[in-house]
Order: C-alpha cells, then structure tokens, then sequence
C-alpha cells in the first residue's frame, strides 16, 4: 500500500502550469550627452556629489538635480533646444564649484575643456586674502579684550 505513495508525484506533475517570467523591452536613442568628472584638487573623485545644472532660460530653478558616481563621474543630456550658457554646480561637504558649459548655437564641436581650482586666485587676491584673515583676527582679539574691561 505504501508504493501507491510513490506515484502521486508523478500522477500530478502533469498539472503543473508553466512558468512565464517578465519580459522586458529595451528602448535606446542616440543623443549627444556631456560627460563631467568632479575631482579634489588631490585627483580623488568626488564620490555621490550632489549635481545642480541650471539651463540658460531659468537660471535661478535648478533643471536638474543628480549626483556624481563613485568615480567622480555625471553624465548630462542637454535639451539643445536651449542654447546657451548652462551652469553646472557641484558640492559635497562644503566643497563646490559651478563652472559654465556652452550648449548649441555657442558652443564649438568636439571641444573638451577641463577646469581646475589650484592656482585660480591671482598673488595680489592671496594678499587681500592674507589681509582680511589677519585683520578678522586682530578685531576679534580687540573685541573679547575689551570685554574683560568693561566687567572690571
């Protein structure tokens, strides 16, 4: 009587639907797209830095916002129907720079064009700088030295 048992799974095998998975379509387009790279000035990649771009007709509301890649990387896809000056701004823990891309009409073809932060500020801005810094440290030391007097 127990090999009758053995056979059920062989008798109801042959109900048993078969199994369909989910198709997928994929869907590409040629486009002409700008690849950034966003780097410290030490050549490490700003890792998910957030990506702020600005088109030329609104450039106070931000077009779109992403992030950089573990490689440093963003990829744009301009709507060239909106030639002009396109700014790119790109910040991570208090580090950031916007820097101005030329879309369409301005813009000259083929053309790469690579931005660095070292070496922008000219001798006689670091002197101003340099200025500004001591003379933010001497008001400050005036303004507690004064304090202590008037507690007195």
């Amino acid at each position: 009587m127990k090999h009758w048992l053995l056979l059920l799974p062989i008798t109801f095998s042959g109900l048993a639907r078969p199994a369909f998975s989910h198709g997928i379509d994929l869907k590409y387009r040629n486009v002409e797209a700008m690849q950034i790279q966003a780097t410290y000035d030490s050549g490490e990649p700003m890792i998910e830095a957030r990506v702020t771009v600005y088109a030329p007709n609104d450039p106070e509301t931000p077009w779109l916002i992403g992030n950089t890649d573990k490689n440093g990387y963003f990829l744009l896809i301009p709507d060239r129907s909106l030639p002009g000056n396109w700014d790119i701004k790109v910040r991570q823990s208090g580090h950031g720079r916007i820097t101005t891309i030329p879309i369409g009409e301005i813009e000259s073809a083929n053309v790469s064009r690579e931005w660095s932060s070292q070496g922008s500020y000219s001798p006689l801005q670091k002197a101003v700088m340099a200025v500004m810094g001591i003379w933010g440290f001497i008001g400050t030391a005036l303004y507690f030295s004064g304090k202590k007097k008037d507690k007195n």
